[in-house]
């Protein structure tokens, strides 16, 4: 007789106890019989080890060629990140003669088991975790007499988390792992499944409804079994198991919920540990997949990101064919479409562009097709424009989850259709088991029902499973449990399927979907918007670069029948890699361990000396006519696409030409260098500056200037006049054609504040709202004047901020502009620490405006809701605005990405600095440049976009002078934009697969209609609108229209439009 609903919790600690692999109870519960035979040391299993030096990862080919030493299990194995390879020699006894015969080989850390013929077979995973996985099956029937077997094993010492718990201790400390076991074993199939039957009908028992008959049935079922099964008597295995067979024939009604279930490996391209290792992680992870394909032909396994594809294709070529051979029968699915799991908020539009571009390319060339939905499960927050790039790339489906993990505001829902900026949408869904590395359990299943917030019209979902993060991917027990659960009463009908299966029904069969317009702000990880700021000051560098370079390129490569220039395609396609790469959603976020950032500085360096490079040939080979003078004169060009006026710098070769030229010249305090200003300068044209110009030019007649009046500091030009006190603080700001005074009485601008930067849990990640309660205004100790204009006016701040911080500010006004630019240089040692810079205007807006790719979003500036409240910090690129009615200020940035703006103070967070995953995040030296516009009119009205665009991108400079009547001196731009101030020249590139063509991608960027002329001085015949990926659009209206007897194309545009042409010569 059975009390069990008398005591139902008893019961369920009974059943329990009886699964799980605790101490405990392990000799007489299931966990007694799982394995039949175990044997190990010599003569069965004969182990070598070498050690390779360093923290090198040779290959098979070296490493198996090196001498080799006996060792045994006990074996230390060290320190971190060091690489040790064992020659394993096996002689299978007669005792496992019909029997199957696996080796567990558990070095406490990750390996690869390798053939002898050195093909890679699968990878292990050491250690106790829940990742756990260091059997490898050798035989599945042992004969009489096995012919010795000898492979190898290479051993990384990493975990799968890296090294230990990154909040305490820095990942590259030295941590040695022990080899535990190197075992031949024989498993007993019954027990296993046995097993895996408890796991599932317990777990059942535990999450189903109390109340439901479906839970007590599994309750009943489990403890039956428990009653029935005896350690010492291997027969009542079978009699348990037809009591499971029987809970499990009771089948789902056809009515049930329908999940989509799809293994997966999410494997971070570097975070807890660098580059290098992702590389083996990819392959460990990826071949253990395979070989599960072999046992399981339903399994279908999803993976993403090209560039770990190709790593794969490099270093594993006979893996990545047996990939290929797996994904034309469908068991493996490239997915995603870019070329890493990239941040959606620092990069920028072009950026995104590429990643899809290299990724698509990619899955097409190796793969033969490109891929339907953008996959991007872990990343912190979605850009509103990702819905128009994701379309232009050829896809049409959008996967994540991370917005399960909002700390202030739930996420409405499940499925639906997200719409950007432009209007285009993508239809969306989020796992409602809300997890990328579920491990098939039913209450995971329940999850997908009770979470599900849009089941009212669609009664499906994804589920992915899979050990993630870190790789190894699903195991042989998670497709075991998912088997038995695949249609059993009491939790949703289960199916593995491609992601596209469930996308598809959705579309076809989904009720009318709701809706969510804009940006998929991530209430969480603020911070990364920060940390590891000269990261993001060389991506965002890198990022302008490339663009310059590819322009210029186009032009010296198509500007002449006559150019030699050879565009150097093949660099640019390995330099937009590297960018792409860096800009893992753990890389440039900031939240990765030291070690990544060693690698991604040198990356960095070399994408700047190349692009740099690549640069200055380009500009020489446009400026070099047979004629030019080289350092006889100085000749610029603007690569923005609308004419500008600027002061440069002279270049120390021709301080001689022009010093003492003309009043109008002016020597810079901190480094002597002769600063000359250059007016009207086309865009996409140059410039010739010649010294007998600078000698024509006059004294300017509203010449930017400085004075001091006891404590009282002012710069001034014919546009503003700025007051700052002895603090180096704002006082005043005042606009003299408007009369208007921008600093509210009694209020302060150009504040630091300092602030305690303690989050819950996630260090480098996180900026908690309370952190706002708690700070410390700094005070200027010394301002001093530095330069007295003419052409530029400039006082130094000196803002001591700890005993071992200080920063020093130049603070400039240029004769041309109201723009006003504060240079910054600091020494940062702090700790949990975070400063941020405020301006507080006499401008009343419900919100503010910033820069997102392609264009802006608008934001609250009052915390009315929650809503509003969980958006204290924002990201950001090259601006953030706040204007009214008739006026507006703008705070430009060369490199920082953290704002916020609280009623009619606007903040700009500068610096943080945690110690967790990196210890020493942004310790050390920073350059850095912010700026204040004022300008007339709303935002709308503003030149707002194309100030910012000047302050990242200056006006480069060759000392080449070109002699007078030369067309390069014409002034004829290369290519213009006119009667669309609103239309913004981004990207001009030569087209990927056509030497003969090339590509020209601009965007609308305020938030209008539009109607632009688009002219260039290079020759075309023909010209197509294009998407992302180069292909000809099919629509009828493609808005793009030839004017007669000219040149120019008539370009219409939507709001906030990606439009890319692509013209053949």
């Amino acid at each position: 007789m059975s009390y069990l609903q008398k005591h139902s919790d008893i019961t369920r600690s009974r059943v329990n106890n009886f699964v799980n692999d605790n101490h405990q109870w392990k000799d007489v519960n299931i966990q007694a019989v799982l394995y039949d035979l175990r044997m190990g040391g010599e003569p069965h299993v004969e182990l070598e080890m070498w050690s390779a030096p360093g923290q090198e990862r040779p290959s098979f080919e070296h490493a198996v060629k090196q001498q080799f030493r006996p060792v045994k299990v006990g074996q230390m194995m060290g320190p971190s990140w060091t690489t040790h390879w064992f020659r394993v020699l096996v002689n299978i006894p007669k005792q496992f003669a019909g029997l199957p015969v696996e080796f567990h080989f558990d070095p406490s850390c990750e390996a690869m088991v390798w053939s002898n013929e050195g093909e890679p077979i699968m990878g292990l995973t050491g250690g106790n975790g829940g990742e756990r996985h260091v059997e490898y099956l050798l035989t599945p029937c042992a004969k009489q007499e096995e012919e010795p077997r000898k492979f190898y094993v290479e051993v990384a010492c990493n975990g799968l988390f890296g090294n230990g718990d990154y909040h305490q201790h820095p990942q590259d400390r030295a941590i040695y792992y022990r080899l535990s076991s190197a075992d031949l074993v024989s498993p007993n199939k019954a027990a296993w499944s046995l097993y895996y039957d408890m796991q599932v009908i317990s777990e059942m028992a535990s999450r189903l409804p109390r109340e439901s008959p479906r839970s007590w049935q599994a309750l009943t079922a489990a403890n039956d079994i428990v009653n029935v099964f005896e350690h010492s008597d291997l027969s009542t295995i079978d009699r348990a198991r037809e009591i499971a067979d029987k809970f499990f024939a009771t089948e789902s009604s056809p009515a049930s919920h329908q999940v989509y279930a799809i293994g997966n490996c999410h494997i971070d391209t570097a975070w807890l540990w660098p580059f290098a290792e992702t590389r083996r992680k990819t392959a460990r992870s990826w071949s253990t997949q395979l070989k599960l394909m072999e046992d399981f032909e339903e399994y279908r396994f999803a993976a993403s990101q090209a560039q770990q594809f190709e790593w794969l294709k490099l270093d594993y070529p006979s893996l990545f064919k047996r990939i290929q051979e797996k994904a034309q029968s469908g068991q493996f699915i490239p997915i995603g479409g870019t070329w890493v799991e990239m941040d959606c908020n620092l990069p920028s539009g072009e950026s995104l562009a590429r990643q899809f571009l290299l990724g698509q390319r990619f899955f097409k060339q190796h793969f033969g097709h490109t891929c339907d939905v953008f996959w991007l499960p872990d990343t912190f927050g979605y850009s509103s424009q990702l819905p128009q790039i994701v379309r232009l790339a050829g896809a049409k489906y959008f996967f994540t989850q991370k917005l399960s993990w909002n700390n202030i505001n739930k996420f409405p829902n499940t499925t639906f259709r997200w719409i950007g900026l432009d209007g285009s949408s993508v239809l969306t869904h989020m796992a409602p088991a809300e997890t990328y590395s579920a491990q098939c359990r039913p209450g995971e299943l329940i999850d997908s029902i009770k979470k599900h917030k849009d089941i009212a019209y669609s009664n499906e979902s994804l589920y992915l499973f899979g050990n993630g993060d870190g790789g190894g991917g699903p195991l042989r027990a998670m497709l075991e449990r998912m088997r038995r659960m695949s249609d059993v009463d009491g939790i949703p009908r289960v199916k593995q399927a491609h992601p596209q299966e469930f996308y598809k029904h959705v579309d076809k069969t989904a009720r009318e979907l709701v809706s969510w317009k804009g940006e998929l702000y991530f209430e969480l990880h603020r911070g990364t918007y920060t940390s590891q700021s000269n990261n993001k000051l060389w991506n965002r560098q890198s990022e302008f670069l490339l663009r310059d370079a590819e322009l210029l390129c186009t032009i010296a490569g198509f500007g002449s029948e006559e150019s030699a220039f050879a565009y150097p395609a093949e660099e640019f396609t390995r330099l937009w890699k590297l960018v792409c790469l860096n800009q893992f959603h753990d890389v440039v976020p900031g939240s990765a361990i030291n070690m990544v950032y060693r690698d991604s500085d040198k990356i960095y360096e070399d994408i700047i000396a190349s692009a740099n490079s690549i640069r200055q040939q380009a500009l020489a080979s446009i400026c070099n006519p047979k004629d030019a003078k080289h350092l006889k004169g100085l000749t610029v060009f603007n690569t923005t696409g609308w004419m500008r006026s600027d002061i440069v710098a002279v270049p120390a070769a021709l301080y001689s030409q022009f010093a003492e030229l003309s009043s109008a010249v002016q020597i810079r305090s901190h480094d002597n260098a002769i600063l000359v200003p250059v007016t009207n300068v086309p865009g996409c044209a140059l410039q010739p500056v010649s010294a007998n110009l600078v000698r024509a030019m006059q004294y300017p007649e509203h010449p930017a200037c400085v004075a001091q009046s006891n404590d009282t500091f002012t710069l001034e030009n014919r546009f503003v006049c700025v007051l700052f006190n002895s603090n180096g603080q704002i006082t005043s700001f005042y606009d003299k054609k408007e009369r208007r005074e921008l600093v509210p009485k009694g209020s302060l601008s150009n504040v630091f504040e300092l602030y305690d930067d303690v989050p819950l849990f996630w260090d480098a990640w996180d900026i908690e709202i309370y952190s706002l309660e708690k700070y410390q205004t700094l005070n200027g100790a010394v301002v001093v004047v530095v330069d007295q204009g003419p052409l530029v006016a400039s006082i130094s701040v000196r803002v001591p901020i700890s005993d071992g911080s200080v920063l020093t500010q130049t603070i400039s006004l240029a004769e041309h502009s109201p723009r006003l630019d504060f240079d910054c240089e600091i020494d940062w040692h702090e700790n949990r620490k975070c400063l941020k810079v405020a301006f507080t205007w006499d401008i009343n807006s419900d919100f503010a405006t910033y820069e997102t790719q392609y264009g802006v979003v608008q934001r609250p500036t009052h915390r009315n809701t929650t809503w509003d409240m969980a958006k204290f910090e924002v990201c950001a690129h090259k601006f953030a605005d706040l204007s009214e009615f008739g006026y507006g200020v703008a705070l430009l940035n060369d490199c920082k990405y953290g704002h916020s703006t609280l009623e009619n103070t606007m903040a700009l967070t500068l610096l943080r600095a945690p110690k967790a995953p990196d210890e020493h995040c942004d310790m050390g030296h920073h350059k850095f440049r912010y700026a204040i516009y004022p300008h007339t009119g709303s935002f709308n009205e503003s030149s707002v976009v194309r100030e910012a665009y000047q302050f990242n991108v200056p006006l480069l400079q060759l000392p080449i002078e070109i002699p007078p009547g030369n067309e390069l001196t014409s002034n004829r731009p290369f290519f213009s934009i006119s009667g669309a101030r609103n239309v913004v020249l981004d990207t001009v590139k030569r087209a990927e697969d056509d030497e003969q063509s090339f590509v020209v991608r601009l965007y609308e960027a305020y938030g209008g209609h539009a109607r632009a002329l688009l002219t260039s001085r290079l020759s075309y015949s023909d010209v197509a609108k294009v998407n992302l990926l180069e292909e000809p659009l099919r629509d009828s209206e493609d808005g793009i229209s030839a004017l007669a007897h000219s040149k120019a194309l008539e370009i219409s545009f939507k709001p906030f439009e990606v439009v890319s042409l692509k013209f053949t010569i």
